[in-house]
């Protein structure tokens, strides 16, 4: 969706294809099948420009076409680890005969190494060799962020084994000015179709290491959030994807770990690390409940628990592979009743999700509940009053998963705070000892949000 209404923002016309003939009538009529900030409009735009359209007709969509992008899903496989490409195969088998000669087929989903040449094979049994060609184009959108991804990427990738696709796809990207100064990576198919699953699985290993931190954070008193701050603003580390929180999940990096893992061990190759950060991102999920059991003393049988936030991350509607899943059936597994928030993923969380009471307003879904806990970083959550959340709740006890809240506006209500990297009860003696060396020493301390520069000064 993201990528063909963007292309079409360009200038060229494109028709979006699917086999859901709901879905298809959904989108004539203005409705979004997802949840994507900003995306609604640019559909709206471009289809009244008709530069945009929608058919369950292949024949349709691929007729006149100078380039067709596989977009179609490639889920894990259950009990199997690797990616299942009976989508993409099924996708390539029916256009094969239906594409004119000369017609670049591009390959948008995410595929393990060696797909395109399968590709290749399948539409050549169709079309005499020479006359198309077959590409790979990740794609590196994040989800509640993906319309600016795309129109103002960091880079663009292309995979390619002829001239024929090498200049169709320049001359696509080169169109729009937007793009002029943005970098396109020029590689064999091969590369290209890796890159995207080694950039995953690094985000997802840099993910895994400061959460594994933040435990050590909270062993030994210090604050992940300052550490984060102290490690990422070396440029050769950067601060993304340093925020400490209850686990990545997602419709990628879950996924994609493991499809490369499946791919390294049919190639006899040991990839150690994205094994480690693989079984610690599952692990992480579970020790979260053990979070909240911490709380009450080891022991929430009875009572009564509001999560605030569904979906994997915020400004998403996605539940697929959210950290709130594992969290909240181990919580009623041990006994906990479940009031749950979310602002936009509550249709979907209920397909996963049972015996849970679902509610659109965080205030009341804490009403009578024994302790909130905050899972995604919903705009709504990090903004909540938290004087209003205290009358609310039986007891003031606050989780945050995330590192979201103002802890010492929260300790200053009287709430008990418990959140991740940092110690969940400061020791005042400690804070004073910091206070006195920093008089000392003649100093002022300044305390900033996290990733802004803190600065001492005399």
């Amino acid at each position: 969706m993201v990528s063909g209404t963007c292309f079409a923002e360009w200038g060229n016309n494109v028709v979006c294809m699917d086999k859901n003939a709901q879905k298809i009538d959904g989108l004539r009529k203005g409705r979004m099948p997802i949840y994507e900030p900003g995306l609604d409009e640019l559909v709206e735009h471009n289809y009244a420009a008709g530069r945009l359209n929608f058919t369950c007709n292949l024949a349709e969509a691929v007729t006149g076409a100078t380039v067709v992008f596989i977009a179609v899903g490639t889920p894990t496989r259950p009990g199997q680890g690797d990616a299942d490409l009976s989508f993409v195969y099924m996708a390539a088998r029916e256009l094969a005969s239906l594409i004119a000669d000369d017609t670049v087929v591009v390959v948008k989903s995410t595929v393990p190494v060696g797909t395109g040449d399968v590709l290749q094979t399948i539409i050549g049994s169709a079309r005499k060799a020479g006359t198309f060609s077959v590409a790979s184009n990740p794609e590196f959108l994040r989800e509640g962020v993906a319309v600016s991804d795309f129109l103002a990427p960091d880079r663009v990738v292309i995979g390619v084994e002829d001239e024929r696709a090498n200049r169709r796809l320049i001359e696509l990207y080169d169109s729009t000015t937007a793009l002029r100064n943005t970098p396109v990576i020029v590689t064999g198919r091969r590369t290209a179709e890796l890159i995207k699953y080694a950039a995953n699985a690094f985000l997802a290993t840099k993910i895994t290491f400061i959460n594994e931190l933040a435990d050590l954070c909270e062993e030994v008193g210090s604050d992940v959030k300052e550490l984060a701050l102290g490690i990422g603003l070396d440029r050769r580390i950067g601060t993304s994807f340093l925020m400490a929180g209850p686990g990545y999940g997602g419709s990628c990096f879950p996924k994609d770990t493991l499809a490369l893992l499946r791919t390294a061990q049919d190639y006899g190759v040991t990839l150690g690390i994205v094994e480690e950060t693989a079984a610690a991102n599952d692990a992480r999920k579970q020790r979260m409940a053990q979070k909240v059991v911490e709380a009450f003393d080891g022991d929430i049988d009875g009572l009564t628990i509001a999560v605030l936030g569904l979906t994997f991350k915020a400004d998403t509607d996605d539940m697929r592979d959210a950290p709130s899943v594992p969290l909240i059936k181990a919580l009623q597994r041990l006994g906990g009743h479940i009031r749950a928030y979310d602002p936009v993923g509550i249709e979907n969380a209920a397909m996963v999700l049972d015996g849970v009471d679902f509610f659109e307003d965080p205030y009341e879904c804490a009403w009578n509940a024994d302790a909130a806990v905050v899972v995604t970083e919903w705009e709504t959550i990090k903004k909540i009053d938290l004087a209003q959340l205290k009358q609310h709740l039986r007891q003031p006890v606050l989780i945050d998963l995330r590192n979201i809240l103002d802890t010492e506006a929260a300790e200053e209500l009287g709430f008990r705070i418990s959140a991740v990297g940092r110690p969940a009860s400061p020791d005042s003696s400690l804070q004073e000892i910091g206070k006195r060396r920093d008089r000392q020493r003649g100093f002022k301390t300044e305390r900033v949000d996290p990733f802004s520069i803190a600065i001492r000064e005399k």
